[in-house]
């Protein structure tokens, strides 16, 4: 037998395919393309074009499954990315904000090793933000191709290194992941400072802004906890939003969706690449973000609370094989992306991973947890430490959160009646039996996932 006829044994073999008998299906790509900052329904197959057009993430969706109900770890990039990086939970990892990786597990793999292991070619492009985790180590991250990947900025560099990556030379499949930084600079807007990735101009007439969120207004019954965390939020010179104008808060859902516009330019010339090198056909496209942003929603500005603005992410997976339409399922990012793409690729992973594929989704799964802890940078002088620490249960038909701190811990909303989160009914006694359900729900979770925290949570409420 001549060294061809040998190669191609070999490569069957791998493959996991008979040599004879069946046809011989290359292994699968993925490419991965993760936004920053950007809202479930900031794209304009959603929220309609009439003040922004996405073209090229309108096309995945209308090309692929998009699930509507995706919700992330945890609304904040450190401990989001972490997440999804590993498939677990964010108190497993220890990394609940930023600043936090430092004193967190390490001993888990990440996605890169799962791949690579399979003889995937891996790249990974952009931001990484995963400091427990250095991507330079292909070792502890399995990414062999590394470009451009600065903190913040740079996303006019990105196109170009993953272009690169796609028409590579290679007998292998391909694992690329794309990491934009925008819309993220929408917090350096909302301060006035130089934008990272360069200037989106001057907002407009008035007239032509985007109208404020219908959900704008605090929230009706709205718990101490919260009304405390935007306080003390908006006191911070990070935020400073908390003496914004109507016409401010319009201004910046312009700028907001001029960024987005920004990214999804940048977002179609890849896309582009990958059809002209061949290899559409043969390649899952994954796109996400790994949090939103509240523009304007309940008068907050950027992440890290629960409400829909902030925590409920665009999660889409377009491939030629999968046919196109909307899901329901509830999502968790975090724990679900592993899953959902190693099944694709036919990579097996350890029964401990607590996710799923959502191709394939657990009909038993009746709600997904997250978690937060508020962050907001430098502590106030003369203000006590502040960094409430929070789980929040999404169900079929609610939403359910506790913090840690507050007389008034826990919110109740209705998403089926009230999506905007308007209406809080965790003190209304007709609901109280909801109420309880949700609460049963996290204890089921935390003793389950060895959420010692969330047991705290639930004790110091004597639930």
């Amino acid at each position: 037998m001549n060294l061809k006829w040998i190669s191609i044994v070999v490569f069957c073999l791998w493959a996991g395919l008979p040599v004879a008998g069946q046809e011989i299906k290359p292994p699968k790509n993925v490419l991965i393309i993760i936004t920053d900052e950007q809202s479930a329904d900031a794209i304009s197959a959603v929220a309609g074009s009439r003040y922004f057009h996405t073209p090229n993430i309108d096309a995945l969706a209308k090309n692929g499954v998009r699930f509507a109900r995706a919700y992330c770890a945890n609304p904040l990039c450190t401990p989001s990315r972490s997440s999804m990086f590993t498939g677990r939970y964010p108190h497993e990892l220890g990394v609940m904000d930023n600043k936090s990786a430092a004193t967190g597990n390490a001993s888990f793999p990440v996605m890169g090793t799962y791949f690579t292991a399979k003889g995937y070619e891996t790249g990974y492009v952009g931001k990484w933000h995963v400091p427990l985790f250095p991507l330079k180590n292909t070792s502890v991250s399995g990414f062999q191709w590394l470009q451009n990947n600065q903190l913040g900025g740079a996303d006019s560099l990105l196109p170009g290194a993953a272009v690169q990556f796609i028409n590579k030379k290679r007998a292998q499949p391909f694992l690329l992941v794309v990491s934009f930084v925008n819309p993220h600079n929408i917090c350096e807007w909302a301060r006035g400072d130089q934008l990272p990735d360069g200037a989106i101009g001057v907002p407009p007439a008035l007239a032509e802004c985007p109208p404020l969120l219908p959900n704008h207004a605090p929230t009706f019954n709205e718990s101490d906890i919260n009304r405390e965390m935007r306080r003390f939020t908006q006191s911070s010179p990070q935020f400073p939003v908390g003496n914004f104008t109507d016409s401010q808060w319009r201004a910046y859902r312009w700028a907001y969706y001029r960024l987005i516009e920004k990214v999804d330019a940048y977002i179609g010339t890849v896309l582009k690449a990958l059809k002209a090198s061949g290899q559409y056909e043969n390649t899952l496209i994954v796109f996400l973000s790994d949090h939103g942003d509240m523009q304007g929603a309940h008068q907050w500005n950027q992440k890290t609370v629960f409400y829909e603005e902030a925590a409920r992410v665009p999660f889409i997976l377009s491939s030629p094989g999968l046919k196109p339409g909307t899901s329901d399922d509830l999502v968790n990012t975090g724990i679900d992306l592993i899953p959902t793409i190693c099944a694709y690729a036919g990579i097996d992973l350890p029964a401990a991973l607590p996710g799923c594929n959502v191709l394939k989704p657990d009909p038993r799964r009746q709600y997904v947890v997250v978690a937060n802890r508020l962050a907001v940078g430098k502590d106030i002088p003369g203000k006590k430490t502040f960094k409430p620490e929070g789980r929040m249960v999404r169900s079929d038909h609610f939403k359910y959160w506790v913090y840690d701190e507050g007389k008034r811990r826990e919110s109740l909303f209705d998403m089926d009646e009230d999506p905007g989160e308007m209406q809080d009914l965790a003190r209304l006694p007709q609901y109280r039996e909801v109420l309880e359900a949700h609460r049963h729900y996290l204890k089921e979770w935390a003793k389950k996932y060895s959420d010692n925290k969330a047991l705290e949570m639930l004790k110091d409420q004597n639930l």
